[in-house]
């Protein structure tokens, strides 16, 4: 049973219901859905959505994570490359002013998948520069060239989730290596220094405040400007279970940290997902972002 603090009263809205509408229209995937989100009705009644791009099938297996797994290249989907624009016409019909791009791993890819972030970015741009287009993306296998492609169609913000602390690596996610996230978002950094990078973790899965701080630190040494931290919450019975639910106290006191540490921006709650209320974030409220302008390519 979860603590009261975890407990929401979200009702289906009209709202909501427009979102999920657009996107089936436009035969899209989300993160939302397919990772079973805890915020799905909240972020869909504020008309938001988290993309989730080359299929809903994963060539890894995550402990963690919902979303289906198909370690076998011949059944992972071939590239749709009409995706990027019908993202394209959801972003322009949902009004986004602060769109997330993220992917399901495709390891049976040279590329990871980079390439389809890269269209799906300029196809956004194509419609409006009056956004911020933010990816969230794989590790890559941590191929410098992959970050360049996605880097150099120009997103402002480069994401990528430590998820959980180097201990718990062979429980949550076998398939992934610590050092080489880090690695991804260092080499992000150092390729465009004017982007904002960023990345997450879930909290409760066994981590110790120490392990959690020691994160925190190394994001910090390597440039890492956002940082999200939120309860892990067991998708469905497959998944790992919950070994501690943290207080909000404890998450509020990892954001104090975290400022002190340097970060620009760290959201830190029960709730909290990568890309939950971005929009609100103080960050991305200022007048000036420092973000560079951009220029349509059909320009």
């Amino acid at each position: 049973m979860h603590p009261p603090w975890l407990k929401k009263r979200l009702f289906w809205s009209a709202e909501s219901s427009k979102t999920t509408q657009i996107l089936r229209n436009l035969h899209l995937n989300t993160v939302c859905e397919n990772a079973h989100c805890p915020n799905i009705i909240e972020c869909f009644s504020n008309n938001t959505a988290t993309f989730l791009i080359l299929g809903n099938t994963c060539t890894r297996s995550c402990k963690f994570c919902a979303i289906g797994t198909s370690p076998d290249k011949k059944t992972n989907p071939v590239i749709d490359n009409e995706e990027p624009y019908r993202i394209a016409n959801a972003v322009k019909e949902l009004n986004l002013t602060h769109v997330v791009i993220t992917s399901v791993t495709r390891d049976d890819l040279s590329d990871g998948g980079a390439e389809q972030f890269a269209n799906t970015i300029k196809a956004i741009r194509k419609i409006t520069d009056n956004i911020i287009i933010e990816v969230l993306t794989p590790d890559f296998k941590g191929i410098a060239n992959s970050v360049k492609k996605v880097l150099d169609a120009n997103p402002n913000v480069f994401a990528h989730n430590i998820e959980t602390v180097p201990r718990l690596y062979n429980l949550a996610r076998s398939q992934a290596n610590y050092l080489t996230s880090l690695t991804l978002l260092k080499i992000a950094k150092k390729m465009n220094t004017n982007i904002y990078t960023k990345s997450g973790i879930m909290l409760g899965l066994g981590e110790t405040k120490e392990e959690v701080l020691q994160v925190m630190y190394n994001l910090r040494e390597i440039g890492c400007d956002i940082l999200t931290l939120g309860q892990y919450l067991q998708p469905s019975t497959l998944n790992l279970k919950v070994a501690e639910y943290i207080k909000p106290e404890i998450f509020d006191e990892y954001k104090t940290i975290g400022i002190s540490c340097g970060f620009k921006e760290i959201v830190s709650g029960p709730f909290v997902r990568s890309s939950y209320n971005l929009a609100k974030m103080n960050l991305f409220t200022k007048k000036d972002t420092g973000f560079p302008t951009f220029v349509r390519q059909d320009a």
